[in-house]
């Protein structure tokens, strides 16, 4: 794999995740629309400093263990099969839902958006389970491309999605312009399970 195709590869995969209608992104929509795009950049910066860390610590978890042939089957079989399952999920949801999901009530969120992003982030559960199947895939996709330093820009190449997504959905609530109904946004999202699906058939190809 070289740094081009390493490159798409993550671009492509997390793209779908930071896109992917969740309880992060529909609490920006209220926090939006009352304080704009600065609003979705706070909150960015919330779940890096939860991800980050995650991240690292996955890293030099697995870079003990990088040698290992079983780990890296079991591990591209799982994220794989993940991958499969969430492009699968995505495909589902974009064409059987028929109005976007609402954004939680205002009490229930942190007044602050930094704390919105580390709260919506920390306790996510499935932001946790997705970087210990498809997130730890492309780590150890990374460690083979360039050790740690592969990491980081795998890192790099992922988390400016979160801040150009959340703040540019911060800035459009706050012109109260509506993403999530447009059927465009909905294609894309059907285009990209159908990615991920692909993808993940690779990942679990290669294990094997």
């Amino acid at each position: 794999m070289n740094l081009t195709d390493f490159i798409v590869t993550v671009i492509v995969i997390t793209a779908s995740g930071a896109l992917a209608p969740g309880p992060l992104t529909f609490a920006i929509l209220m926090h939006g629309s009352k304080e704009g795009a600065r609003s979705g950049f706070f909150v960015a910066i919330g779940h890096t400093l939860v991800e980050l860390p995650l991240v690292l610590a996955l890293a030099f978890g697995l870079l003990a263990t990088i040698d290992q042939p079983f780990v890296k089957s079991s591990i591209g079989i799982a994220g794989g099969a993940g991958l499969i399952a969430f492009g699968t999920f995505q495909i589902y949801r974009s064409l059987t839902r028929n109005s976007p999901e609402q954004a939680p009530q205002r009490r229930h969120l942190p007044a602050s958006s930094l704390m919105l992003g580390l709260a919506l982030t920390g306790l996510n559960p499935y932001f946790i389970l997705w970087w210990l199947t498809i997130g730890s895939a492309l780590i150890i996709q990374a460690l083979i491309f360039g050790a740690l330093l592969g990491v980081i820009l795998m890192y790099v190449s992922h988390v400016w999605m979160d801040y150009a997504f959340l703040t540019g959905l911060a800035h459009f609530s706050r012109k109260g312009m509506k993403v999530f109904g447009s059927r465009y946004y909905r294609g894309l999202l059907i285009v990209f399970g159908i990615i991920l699906i692909c993808y993940g058939a690779m990942f679990v190809f290669d294990a094997f």
